[in-house]
């Protein structure tokens, strides 16, 4: 007679604080990487999973990216504040806003540039990148407005792959944003399989999973199919969920 016992999985955690993270300060822009970018290189924080680059950028006003070309690389724009203006090889020419979020499937390849779309203010953004999950597809773009009462005390999707109320991207990836008051809670359930969360706080300061977190502090979890956040000031939060294993 055989014993058959199934094993029980033990969640994993990575912690990245935000004073550890990468930095640039070129003058008119003023960027932190969580992994290794340009000139920042950490080998302990090169990607989390699918999940590549994470940089906090402030540009100042009436300066920005000039056109560059990118390929095979889903990039997600995020703005905190400001108006950021888009344009790229395609003819799109967009302005993103706070309450916006913006993909990117540069695909085959494409040819976008960044600007602060004001002379007189900073924009500041999130630009996140995910490894695609299929290559060389035709470029595409979307961008869509998400109301804040949405992600009142819970998690809003704003990327998924399948789309629908979300920016679609080519990955099995979520992303959702937070808003929490003092004292509130919330849980995620992981979507995917043999996904992880990158959980990184844009305000505030919350516990996740057990473990404290201040602004642009982030922790990876793994091994686990739910977070549990409790809040202990007012505090912004962006949930990551990735594939762990790259193909």
């Amino acid at each position: 007679m055989y014993m058959y016992l199934k094993q029980a999985r033990i969640m994993k955690t990575v912690l990245h604080k935000a004073d550890e993270r990468g930095h640039a300060n070129h003058g008119w822009l003023n960027s932190y990487h969580s992994f290794s970018f340009a000139s920042y290189y950490n080998p302990e924080k090169v990607h989390f999973g699918a999940l590549r680059v994470l940089n906090d950028d402030t540009v100042k006003g009436g300066f920005g990216f000039s056109k560059h070309p990118h390929d095979n690389m889903e990039i997600v724009s995020i703005p905190l504040s400001g108006d950021l203006e888009h344009k790229d090889s395609t003819g799109r020419h967009e302005i993103i806003r706070q309450g916006d979020v913006q993909i990117m499937s540069a695909g085959s390849g494409i040819a976008h540039s960044e600007m602060n779309a004001n002379r007189d203010k900073e924009v500041k953004f999130l630009q996140i990148w995910v490894f695609p999950k299929l290559q060389n597809i035709a470029p595409r773009y979307e961008q869509k407005t998400f109301l804040p009462q949405g992600r009142q005390n819970r998690f809003q999707t704003v990327v998924a792959p399948t789309g629908g109320e979300a920016v679609t991207i080519n990955q099995d990836a979520w992303f959702s944003l937070g808003n929490f008051e003092t004292e509130a809670t919330a849980s995620y359930t992981l979507q995917g399989i043999n996904t992880g969360v990158y959980a990184f706080v844009i305000e505030g300061e919350v516990e996740i999973n057990g473990q404290k977190l201040g602004r642009r502090d982030a922790l990876g979890v793994w091994d686990t199919n739910t977070l549990l956040l409790s809040s202990y000031t007012n505090s912004e939060v962006l949930l990551i969920e990735v594939p762990l294993n790259l193909q």
